[in-house]
């Protein structure tokens, strides 16, 4: 039987997700402060959808999924209650985007190279197993994407193995191939992938591409 998914968001993303999970026969409560943001998305997202505060969402989920814009990600894990995350998979989407434009096609973050976004919110809560992932890839593929050259590669990273094996079990059914990149530290490498995707969008409108590892 496939746990319950909460999701953290209201956004483009959170929903994208929020339908990706309801497509593979999950029950999905999404959490927020805006409810009405989402009157659209339940009228046609069915039985198995609700909407909720993010406490609720948080409650009602065995898998959590933080789907927020970077600045606001400590105060919705906050309003979601510590707690209520305590010994779950905590998927974490966000990236630490600043509020300046981009410089070049460059996102600017708040963050640096020796302290990652998912660093700071896995210490806020730290009975939470978190993993990072789908913050590196546009909305529109991040379920089912077709790409030439076969599925592409998700980075993710965590400290709880078997956070990790759930969260691949996931994305092998969105239809990606993973690549573990280890502990949470890993994420000082992966958020800026964002930065990676977003340069061709920015100086040449080209939105539709995702990454892929190759090996020998």
């Amino acid at each position: 039987m496939k746990k319950n998914v909460g999701v953290l968001g209201s956004g483009q993303v959170a929903q994208v997700l929020a339908d990706g999970f309801l497509k593979y026969g999950y029950s999905v409560m999404m959490g927020t402060r805006e409810p009405q943001k989402l009157s659209d998305w339940n009228k046609k997202s069915g039985e198995r959808a609700q909407i909720g505060s993010s406490s609720d969402a948080a409650r009602f989920g065995g898998i959590v999924v933080l789907a927020v814009a970077g600045h606001a990600a400590e105060e919705v894990l906050r309003q979601a209650g510590i707690e209520n995350l305590k010994g779950k998979t905590v998927i974490d989407v966000t990236n630490p985007i600043s509020h300046e434009p981009p410089v070049n096609g460059v996102l600017k973050f708040f963050t640096n190279l020796d302290n990652s976004l998912m660093e700071r919110l896995q210490g806020l809560a730290p009975q939470a197993h978190l993993v990072k992932a789908f913050n590196s890839v546009g909305n529109t593929l991040m379920i089912d994407p077709k790409i030439p050259g076969g599925p592409p590669t998700m980075f993710i990273c965590g400290n709880n193995e078997e956070a990790k094996k759930e969260v691949r079990g996931i994305l092998d059914e969105f239809g990606w191939e993973t690549e573990d990149l280890g502990k949470v530290e890993a994420a000082r490498a992966i958020e800026p992938l964002c930065m990676l995707w977003c340069i061709p969008g920015f100086l040449r409108n080209q939105w539709t591409h995702a990454f892929k590892l190759l090996k020998l």
